[in-house]
């Protein structure tokens, strides 16, 4: 099913990728600003007060790895932390404006970017297989076919 918008034909697969570009985007900006928050406090404190507030098991073994690792996160590490989630949280946003636009240069910062991050994530999957990186991977090579695709399918069609 396509709509007529600007003399434009936009497809649901694009709304899809960019609602998922949106998701991320704005996981990634609260992110940030949690990151933010936790710069001038006491973060094993914080963070435990949240388990206690959640109701999480205590013992869990993840949760329990987390604690551990926290005294080593400092107020640089945090700073170095939100840029890169405000920086990755931007590009998700344009991304996901310009493919909301049905944008052609949106689809290719799509292609490349995406594509770029993949031989990171096989990497990740072959050192430590889980199924959600297998997933990610699957979900980010379906997005690179269909824009590519898609792409191809338009090429005619002169737009922004």
């Amino acid at each position: 099913m396509t709509t007529e918008r600007n003399g434009h034909k936009k497809h649901r697969g694009l709304m899809a990728i960019a609602a998922l570009k949106f998701v991320n985007g704005i996981g990634l900006l609260a992110l940030g600003l949690g990151a933010l928050h936790f710069l001038h406090g006491d973060l094993a404190k914080e963070f435990a007060h949240w388990i206690e507030l959640l109701r999480a098991d205590p013992h869990n073994r993840y949760l329990l790895w987390l604690l551990q690792k926290l005294p080593n996160v400092d107020e640089h590490r945090l700073r170095q932390l939100s840029v890169g989630t405000f920086f990755y949280s931007a590009l998700f946003l344009c991304e996901g404006t310009g493919l909301a636009l049905a944008k052609r240069w949106a689809e290719y910062l799509t292609i490349v970017t995406t594509a770029s991050l993949m031989p990171l994530e096989m990497y990740e999957i072959y050192v430590h297989p889980t199924w959600p990186r297998v997933a990610v991977l699957v979900v980010n090579i379906a997005v690179v076919a269909y824009l590519v695709v898609e792409l191809r399918r338009t090429k005619g069609h002169k737009e922004g």
